[in-house]
């Protein structure tokens, strides 16, 4: 993938084919070798190579992301954001360059931004949806957004400061690529009994998550925070946005469905843990 630096006056992200440095030029993100990437109207670019895409449409759906949409802007999972945002700030020096993996609908990835432009960074964002992408770019308009897969990203290596992750697919090879010697990694899991009032309505014999510390290579575990809230959802929308941005959609039996379809309101516990690595120096 990019091995070039990047450069102060170009993008975060780099050619997907040849691996060069990108520049804007007019709607456009074009590198020496002459490969150049055109602006979408709400301004991400796709850089997810024909040969890399697995369907006509990867990622998560438009559905998903406008049931994600809906529930995220209602501000349930805000202490969350907060909590990610005081961390970034927290491990960032001046002028950082932070990547999210997998940025979805953009929720975190603006918060984040406004803190990194704060300390006078810049910040990227990828996403296999172009859904996704599409609502992001439009979310954090100063940040760059790209469609791209997390396992190759379309990111020189050592160029990024910090890097988030937010239940989204994990590649830890590539973010330890990407990373700066020193740089922060940001992994947030679900904790043990996330959305057990959910999973308890949907399923006969509810599972709690695995939690476990796990050591990757090139990355050393610094601490586990946990974020923990409980809210309660007052209409049948709230609930079907909350059902849907999450992969029980897809593997619930359907009388779980049919039950959780009768309810108009739902107390529910949100647990989340975030992971704080450190790459290697």
């Amino acid at each position: 993938m990019c091995e070039q630096s990047t450069p102060l006056s170009g993008s975060v992200f780099c050619c997907p084919v040849c691996g060069a440095a990108l520049t804007r030029k007019d709607r456009s993100l074009c590198c020496t070798a002459g490969h150049c990437f055109d602006l979408a109207k709400e301004g991400y670019v796709n850089l997810l190579p024909a040969n890399y895409r697995h369907s006509a449409s990867p990622g998560d759906d438009r559905e998903m992301v406008a049931a994600r949409t809906r529930f995220l802007d209602g501000g349930w999972y805000a202490p969350l954001r907060e909590k990610l945002c005081a961390l970034a700030e927290q491990v960032s020096g001046p002028a950082p360059v932070l990547l999210d993996a997998g940025c979805g609908e953009g929720y975190y990835t603006a918060a984040l931004d406004e803190t990194v432009q704060r300390l006078g960074g810049r910040t990227a964002g990828v996403d296999l949806s172009k859904s996704a992408a599409r609502k992001a770019a439009k979310r954090c308009p100063s940040a760059e957004i790209a469609v791209s897969s997390v396992y190759r990203l379309p990111v020189p290596a050592a160029s990024v400061d910090l890097l988030i992750n937010c239940f989204s697919p994990l590649a830890t090879e590539e973010f330890a690529r990407v990373l700066k010697p020193g740089g922060y990694f940001l992994y947030v899991v679900p904790g043990a009994k996330h959305l057990w009032e959910l999973k308890s309505i949907l399923y006969d014999e509810p599972y709690e998550n695995e939690e476990k510390r796990e050591a990757y290579p090139g990355f050393h575990l610094m601490e586990v925070e946990p974020v923990e809230m409980s809210f309660t959802l007052r209409d049948a929308e709230s609930i079907q946005a909350l059902f849907h941005m999450t992969p029980y959609t897809w593997k619930t039996p359907k009388h779980g469905a049919e039950r959780l379809a009768e309810r108009n309101e739902l107390t529910v516990t949100a647990q989340f843990r975030i992971h704080e690595y450190r790459r290697e120096r």
